[in-house]
Formats: C-alpha cells, sequence, structure tokens
C-alpha cells in the first residue's frame, strides 16, 4: 500500500502564504508597540526625574554659617560660608546642619548629641537669639538662616565655643544635697514642696540663659542665671538640711551672687525648657533679705 502525500492546490499554498504573512505582520507590530512604550516610559520617568531635581532646587533653605578654625591657615579670619539645603517637612535647624556636614564640608563643626532637646548641647545663636539647633524649625525661620556660636563665649572652632567657665560657675553653688543632720531612713519629699521646685529642675545646662544675659557679660565672675537656678533647686527643697541651706545663701548672697541681676528677663525669654529663671532669682534675693534681718 502506497503513501501519498496529497499534493496542495495553488489556492490553499496562496492561504497558507497569506497566513504566515499575517502572523509576521502581528509579531512585528507587537514588537514595534513594546518598543514604543518602552520609550515612551522612559520618557515618563525623564520628565518626572527633571520635575523632581526642579523641584527640590527651589524648595531649599539658605544656611549662611559662621566659621572660625584657629589651627588651619586662611581660615583664622572668621567668616560665613553658605550653604543651600534641601528642604523637607520639620527639618530643623540641626537636621540642616549635619546635611550640609555631610553634603558640603565635612569640617563644618558643631555639637549634637540626643536630638530630643534633652542634652543642651547644640544650643546655638539663631537669627539673633539664643536657641536649640534640635528644636527650631527651619520653617519658623526667614532665609537667609543665619547661624553663630553662642555669643560672650570663647569660639573654639565654627560653631563650638568653651563651656568650661560656664560648668565652673554651675558648680560653684554645690549643686547637690549635703548635709551634717540627715535623718535616718527615706526622705520623703511633699507634693507641694515638688511642684514648688519642678521647673527649676527642668535645666540642661545649655548655657541659652548665660549667654544671653548682659551682666554675664561683663562680669566674668558673676555666677549667672543657670547656676543660680540650680542654686534655687537645692535650697527650696525641703530636704536639704539647715546647715546646708545656710551655706549656700551664703554663697548666692556673695557679691557676684543674686544681688548682680537686673531683672532683664532675658534668660527667662530664651530659656528652651521655660524656666521662670528670673522669678527664680527674685525669690533667693527676698530669701536673702529674710535671713538678714535683726530684731532688737
Amino acid at each position: 500500500m502506497s503513501t501519498q502525500v496529497p499534493e496542495q492546490t495553488e489556492e490553499e499554498s496562496s492561504a497558507d502564504t497569506e497566513s504566515q504573512s499575517q502572523s509576521q505582520s502581528a509579531a512585528q507590530q507587537a514588537r514595534m508597540q513594546k518598543k514604543r512604550d518602552r520609550a515612551a516610559e522612559r520618557d515618563r520617568q525623564k520628565e518626572a526625574e527633571e520635575a523632581e531635581k526642579a523641584s527640590s532646587e527651589d524648595d531649599t533653605y539658605l544656611l549662611k554659617v559662621f566659621r572660625y578654625d584657629p589651627e588651619v591657615e586662611g581660615k583664622q579670619e572668621p567668616r560665613f560660608d553658605e550653604f543651600h539645603v534641601p528642604y523637607h517637612q520639620g527639618m530643623t535647624v540641626l537636621d540642616a546642619l549635619m546635611y550640609a556636614r555631610d553634603e558640603y564640608d565635612s569640617s563644618l563643626t558643631f555639637r549634637h548629641s540626643c536630638r530630643q532637646a534633652v542634652c543642651g548641647s547644640d544650643a546655638l545663636f539663631i537669627d539673633g537669639r539664643q536657641r536649640l539647633g534640635c528644636k527650631t524649625q527651619l520653617s519658623d525661620l526667614e532665609e537667609p538662616v543665619r547661624i553663630e556660636p553662642l555669643p560672650h563665649q570663647e569660639v573654639v572652632k565654627d560653631l563650638v565655643v568653651d563651656m568650661e567657665h560656664f560648668y565652673d560657675q554651675m558648680h560653684a553653688v554645690e549643686p547637690y544635697f549635703q548635709t551634717n543632720d540627715l535623718p535616718e531612713g527615706e526622705q520623703l519629699q511633699s507634693r507641694e514642696n515638688r511642684e514648688k521646685i519642678k521647673m527649676s529642675t527642668r535645666c540642661i545646662w545649655c548655657g541659652a540663659c548665660m549667654s544671653s544675659c548682659n551682666i554675664a557679660a561683663g562680669d566674668n565672675k558673676y555666677l549667672g542665671p543657670a547656676a543660680i537656678n540650680k542654686a534655687y533647686r537645692f535650697t527650696m527643697d525641703e530636704r536639704e538640711g539647715e546647715d546646708m541651706q545656710e551655706h549656700r545663701m551664703e554663697i548666692l548672697e556673695q557679691e557676684h551672687g543674686v544681688w548682680r541681676c537686673q531683672t532683664q528677663f532675658s534668660c527667662t525669654e530664651v530659656c528652651p525648657k521655660d524656666i521662670p529663671l528670673t522669678e527664680h532669682i527674685q525669690e533667693l534675693k527676698r530669701e536673702a533679705v529674710k535671713n538678714n534681718l535683726k530684731f532688737w
């Protein structure tokens, strides 16, 4: 039995050729469409990147930062450097300084630590006022944002000042409990007394108040609002022994103690923890007067 392949007619052959041609044309059109789609996607991405870049260039803050480095020749003359920092919602002055340091100039020097307004290390002179860099929002300031070290203190480098004198004044009031007549057992404090000294305990040793005080600027021996507030915290604490209260009041009554305060309220205005420093100083003045009254 023989097997023979049926011969295709001319019409069938023409139909197959046309079908193949249509299939190839459809595949070619699909490939072309994919190419057009990819090209369109690339164009959209490019436009989006350009728009984002243009937006970021427009949404920046101009910082004018104080610069000084006594150890580098050519930088020993104080000056201001400008930095254009991309802004994002919630950005603080400290955030902007860190961006400028990390992206533009790694030699830019300033102090910071907790970034939560607790450590007090990033107190700066921002737009003519003592503030914490981590607590100050860029959106609350007008450009250019001028950033300088704290006034009335020796500049070590850029925005870093020497805090040694400030710490000496703080320690001069002996800010710790000490007494010769401690009672046995637990020392309890009343709610009323705790409320009285509560605000004074919030001091973070940032030095902003000392920097704002004109008296401290002219009298290097003046204890200053921060140290006097620290003394208030212990003097007014009912758990303090009477002997130590008298000793601490003697420190505060000295020539460069509470009587040097001229009630300018500048320290209270710049305190980042809202401590009523001037009120505390005035109350200590009243206590000093009562201690010196004699009836005979």
